[in-house]
């Protein structure tokens, strides 16, 4: 594995986020700060190659089962930790690649390690590979 320095904490603020193209021809990752915590994304998704990382970031709805038309829950949570594509509104954890939908289908991660006050996502040979 490397590391590849992709800024500094302060230049991604919570809630924030930073696509970088670190190979020639390839999609990218994007860098987002989630309640002060980094996370890294590949920016493809993995239902038709959309560029997920430019997407919307916000939370999912949220419901209970009434046992009255009166009662239950519907709301919002986990806001600023999903993120959304922008072609077919397909759904990720931005802290693991799940889908919302599907567990099985995910995106792929990157560790990301802060530095004093650098950020620097780690990727491996197999990230020098053509998109695929």
């Amino acid at each position: 594995m490397m590391g590849i320095v992709v800024g500094k904490a302060a230049d991604i603020p919570d809630g924030g986020r930073k696509i970088i193209v670190p190979f020639r021809g390839r999609a990218g990752i994007g860098i987002f700060n989630v309640k002060g915590r980094f996370y890294a994304l590949r920016n493809i998704c993995p239902h038709k190659r959309g560029p997920l990382c430019t997407g919307e970031v916000a939370g999912r709805s949220a419901t209970s089962a009434p046992p009255s038309l009166t009662e239950g829950f519907v709301g919002y949570e986990r806001e600023g930790e999903i993120i959304r594509c922008p072609w077919h509104a397909w759904q990720f954890d931005i802290a693991t690649g799940e889908c919302l939908v599907d567990p099985a289908v995910r995106v792929k991660t990157y560790p990301v390690i802060v530095d004093g006050e650098d950020v620097i996502v780690a990727v491996d040979a197999s990230d020098f590979k053509a998109d695929g």
